[in-house]
């Protein structure tokens, strides 16, 4: 059975919402500049990070990793970790978008929270694959950007410590877990994931902590049975990661 065309205002309602979504998302990728740099990348390492990576929450782990010490080995361990929620998904939006070959492997790229929810009720196979890449390369582009202009920025001021900036990461990472704390499950899943890293912080090396507070997420995700994958508390519960 052949799907409706999408009529011009549906088209139109889609595009605005993506590209809103996109900047209001975009933009936060000067914070990550700014902390990555703080915790010891360079301009460039920042942006091939956001370029190649492009998942907030790893990339903000993966810095905080290295902000403390950490073996990069530690920090690419606990990004993995952090990105693994976006298999989920994978899983729900294959058979949704419906794309092949080389289309399929790029939509992979931007396959994030946002493009996601931008796509995932849509009525037809058109609609979601509008909603999924006007969201996803909006994000892209703009988290990128954003990046740079945090970047650089963040190198001129010099040395982090001097203003205090090397507890942005810490920082960052309790604004945006925040807003996620509105039901008890949550809410559990942090305090049970925050009293597991703090009890490794003095026994473990740096990144270790991070690593097994994923694992209290994942435990819960897990035990979770009948829920939509893409309802499971991921461990961007506490991690507090966007994408």
């Amino acid at each position: 059975m052949t799907e409706p065309a999408l009529s011009p205002g549906e088209r139109s309602r889609i595009i605005r919402d993506g590209l809103a979504v996109g900047v209001a998302t975009g933009t936060y990728g000067i914070g990550f500049g700014a902390v990555a740099v703080a915790s010891g990348l360079t301009v460039a390492q920042t942006c091939v990070l956001s370029l190649l990576m492009f998942t907030g929450a790893s990339q903000f782990a993966l810095a905080g990793v290295v902000a403390a010490g950490g073996a990069p080995l530690s920090g690419a361990a606990t990004a993995l970790l952090l990105g693994s929620r976006n298999t989920l998904y994978g899983l729900r939006m294959a058979p949704l978008l419906k794309w092949r070959g080389w289309r399929r492997a790029a939509a992979a790229h931007l396959l994030i929270d946002e493009s996601t929810a931008m796509s995932v009720n849509r009525d037809t196979t058109e609609a979601a694959r509008l909603g999924f890449v006007t969201t996803g390369l909006s994000v892209f582009v703009l988290w990128n950007l954003a990046t740079a202009i945090g970047a650089i920025a963040g190198e001129a001021v010099g040395d982090p410590r001097a203003l205090g900036l090397d507890a942005a990461v810490a920082a960052a990472f309790l604004a945006l877990l925040w807003p996620r704390l509105k039901d008890r499950r949550n809410i559990l899943v942090g305090v049970l994931a925050a009293a597991v890293a703090l009890s490794l912080v003095p026994l473990t090396a740096p990144g270790v902590p991070v690593l097994a507070a994923g694992g209290v997420a994942v435990l819960v995700g897990v035990l979770a049975k009948g829920q939509d994958p893409t309802e499971i508390p991921g461990i961007d519960d506490v991690a507090g990661g966007h994408r």
